[in-house]
């Protein structure tokens, strides 16, 4: 046996039990992973804001906490105004629901000619096994819901401490990661930064004219139908559809529909239908060219990263996704070195054989003029 042989073999036992060890690591960490990614974004989102109010003498980490304490009393505020209103519409429906029942019903038996009544319609309902079945998962689920709660308060708190950091101590972080690499990176690092923050901003700044956007268009909707509480319902399906990804369109109709249920259930149908429509004028019209135009990236770019960013990391990956690519795209943009384009009619979109016979036409012409103009002279 070769003296060589046994190293060989234990390191690479060594290196498996190495790669091993880092992979079991790394999915007991994914979850911190992620949530401190959230934190650097929502960091570089307010380090305008609180390097504007450390600009004018502000000891940076008590404006970091201003701009944290107005965001929590916004959000706190909206999620109470609009928990009231909910409780509210909630009894409510139940007191009028014998009411709609009553409805429902009368409009079975005249369009279907049966002969329904109420009370046999709570009986079967009362007594189906599916109701039953119903009422012991929720009893058993209770505690699972409880702890999901309780694991997203405790995720939530997470990412705002370490955003709070991030964002506080920002300049130190800099400085940090900047004493690590040669004076010749630390320009290309600080300007990787600020084109992150940038990107960032911009990514918040089309989101929030979005929400306007589709806040307004459901205010009109909600006023011309009658539905009470047009505006704090227009402010959530604004803020839900376009903060939350991939199921913060259905969460913010649901409610409005829940609502216009309350006034006239066929109110719900139009709501739904305005939603779905609104979608999709969203999707392919409006979101590419907004974000294209704010962000400075392709729609067809935007919409691919979202899909790879869903695909990767779920819903955490669609809402970091397009500010992540938009920032890689301007940073590898500024070292990538560019020539002057060739002037070939291809580059427009002509084929080889269709200019050059338009040049020879263009040469016949000129020809010809030439030949009249001298004849003319002579």
């Amino acid at each position: 046996m070769p003296r060589w042989l046994p190293r060989a073999m234990l390191l690479a036992l060594a290196l498996y039990a190495c790669f091993q060890l880092g992979s079991w690591a790394f999915h007991q960490l994914i979850g911190l992973l992620i949530n401190i990614l959230i934190a650097f974004f929502l960091a570089l989102a307010v380090e305008p804001a609180v390097g504007r109010m450390a600009a004018r003498g502000m000891r940076r980490g008590l404006a970091t906490f201003l701009v944290f304490f107005a965001v929590l009393v916004a959000g706190v505020g909206f999620v109470v105004l609009l928990g009231s209103m909910l409780a509210g519409q909630i009894v409510e429906m139940v007191e009028d629901f014998p009411a709609y029942l009553d409805s429902v019903i009368r409009w079975v038996n005249s369009t279907f000619h049966t002969e329904l009544s109420r009370v046999e319609v709570q009986d079967s309902l009362l007594r189906s096994d599916w109701l039953r079945r119903y009422v012991q998962n929720s009893a058993s689920g209770v505690l699972d819901i409880s702890a999901q709660v309780l694991g997203g308060l405790f995720k939530l708190l997470t990412i705002f401490l370490f955003s709070f950091y991030f964002a506080a101590d920002g300049p130190r972080l800099r400085r940090t990661l900047c004493s690590v690499l040669p004076p010749a990176r630390q320009a290309e690092v600080l300007r990787a930064w600020e084109i992150a923050v940038d990107k960032t901003g911009g990514y918040l700044y089309s989101r929030g004219l979005m929400a306007l956007i589709s806040g307004v268009a459901h205010f009109v909707l909600l006023e011309v139908l009658g539905v009470p509480y047009a505006p704090a319902l227009a402010v959530w399906v604004g803020l839900v559809s376009q903060f939350i990804p991939t199921i913060g369109t259905y969460l913010a109709g649901a409610l409005p529909m829940l609502i216009a249920f309350t006034v006239n259930p066929w109110y719900a149908l139009w709501v739904l239908g305005f939603v779905v429509i609104y979608q999709q004028f969203e999707n392919y019209m409006l979101q590419p060219k907004l974000t294209s135009r704010t962000v400075d990236i392709h729609p067809a770019v935007a919409f691919g990263s979202v899909v790879a960013g869903t695909a990767l990391l779920g819903a955490v990956g669609a809402l970091i996704a397009i500010p992540a690519v938009a920032t890689l795209q301007a940073f590898l943009g500024a070292y990538v070195r560019r020539y002057d384009v060739t002037d070939d009619p291809r580059v427009h979109g002509h084929s080889r054989h269709g200019g050059r016979a338009v040049a020879r036409m263009r040469r016949v012409l000129a020809a010809r003029r030439g030949g009249r103009a001298g004849g003319g002279e002579a």
